[in-house]
């Protein structure tokens, strides 16, 4: 079994965005303080415009080579203790790199990695301080990072979602960056992919703690009638896309989905009202 990671952030909010004061500038660039008056260096030539003494200045603090802590003022795509999808930009005997949009790339250790990771392909992996060297890591070991006891969510409250793998199920997730989620194939109704940040809804926690979710709120499958769910597994099969219109010929309606054009149309305006279709000239698409 496992050994469950947690991490945290120190006081001086190593790893994530802290608005700070300018308390002393030399020639070589700014300088701040932490609350343990820890001394933080921020370079002239990565400052668009000069600073002065005792301004405010939102910077990311983070550690490359010794013990030096340095900031920027460029954000990343991510900070510490936060799952993100990232590319990955290489490899060497060490370990693989990840664009994480900080100056330089992250490690993921290969103790830290999960399977293969090939460059220029895009992983979920978290971000987290390494003890030996004090500087960022992401790694792929996804179930160190998720609490699968004391979920304390509970069926139809909105979530926030980070997609990141298809399975023969559906696409795995991470809900409100703390647990394990899953988005069933036959909930999925509109183009997503792995990557995506988007809302969903807690269809249920199971007993291994794993939550079940979906795209809508609960109940909103009622208000899908069969035959629009007819139609959305056909757009869905077809690229998001039918040459289907409401002036298409009842043969045509009738070949593509088994519906007669009175239905076709009825379905048609159904999904359209909740906003999970376009309406084209020449067809209908997926939202």
């Amino acid at each position: 079994m496992v050994e469950k990671r947690y991490t945290f952030a120190t006081l001086m909010e190593y790893g994530k965005i802290n608005k700070l004061e300018v308390v002393r500038i030399d020639d070589s660039g700014y300088f701040f303080l932490d609350d343990e008056n820890t001394e933080i260096f921020l370079a002239k030539y990565k400052v668009a415009e000069a600073l002065n003494l005792s301004d405010q200045v939102e910077v990311f603090v983070y550690k490359e080579e010794g013990d030096q802590l340095l900031a920027t003022t460029t954000k990343p795509f991510v900070q510490i203790d936060e799952f993100a999808f990232l590319k990955v930009t290489g490899s060497n005997k060490v370990g693989a790199f990840v664009d994480c949009g900080m100056p330089s790339d992250l490690m993921v250790p290969f103790s830290e990695q999960s399977g293969r990771l090939d460059e220029g392909n895009w992983y979920v992996f978290f971000i987290l301080k390494d003890e030996k060297t004090g500087r960022l890591i992401a790694s792929r070991r996804v179930n160190d990072f998720v609490f699968f006891e004391n979920v304390d969510i509970k069926p139809g409250e909105e979530v926030d979602l980070l997609l990141y793998d298809r399975s023969d199920l559906g696409i795995n997730c991470i809900v409100n960056n703390m647990f394990k989620g899953l988005i069933f194939d036959s909930d999925i109704h509109k183009n997503i992919n792995p990557g995506d940040k988007i809302k969903g809804f807690v269809k249920q926690v199971r007993d291994d703690g794993k939550v079940d979710v979906t795209l809508e709120p609960m109940g909103y499958r009622m208000s899908v009638d069969k035959n629009s769910q007819i139609l959305l597994k056909t757009l869905k099969e077809n690229d998001g896309f039918l040459n289907l219109t409401d002036k298409s010929s009842p043969e045509d309606i009738k070949f593509a989905l088994g519906l007669s054009k009175k239905v076709f149309k009825k379905s048609l305006g159904n999904l359209y009202k909740q906003k999970l279709v376009e309406l084209y000239k020449d067809g209908v698409k997926l939202v």
